[in-house]
């Protein structure tokens, strides 16, 4: 598989283990200005943007590892105007990874602020 082809069964994966777990998916690869969001997530009263990353070992670092603060800039940026367009800047919004690496799937929920710091 080349590297989209990964990154697509990545996203589908993640996608499945999110609805697994009480998640509804609400958009999936929303390009915005400068960013992408790999998936808009529901659960209850929270929405959630969530970044896919996928190694296949953890040699040079977690997959979280690998979304720099530039990234998390992109993504916070997709997300204020995601949220601008949709009108739910007053919701309870929330950056999240979903990692896979080594055949494991791991929800990394509030993975970083809108700082873009991590927790």
């Amino acid at each position: 598989m080349n590297r989209h082809e990964i990154g697509s069964w990545a996203e589908s994966a993640a996608c499945q283990h999110l609805k697994a777990n009480g998640w509804t998916i609400v958009d999936r690869n929303v390009r915005l200005g400068c960013g992408e969001i790999d998936i808009v997530a529901r659960r209850q009263d929270v929405t959630a943007f969530v970044e896919v990353k996928s190694r296949s070992s953890d040699r040079f670092g977690t997959p979280a590892e690998a979304v720099t603060n530039a990234k998390k800039r992109r993504i916070l940026d997709a997300a204020i105007r995601y949220a601008q367009q949709h009108g739910i800047l007053d919701e309870k919004l929330r950056f999240d990874i979903v990692e896979l690496a080594d055949g494991k799937i791991r929800h990394i929920e509030g993975a970083f602020d809108a700082s873009g710091g991590s927790f």
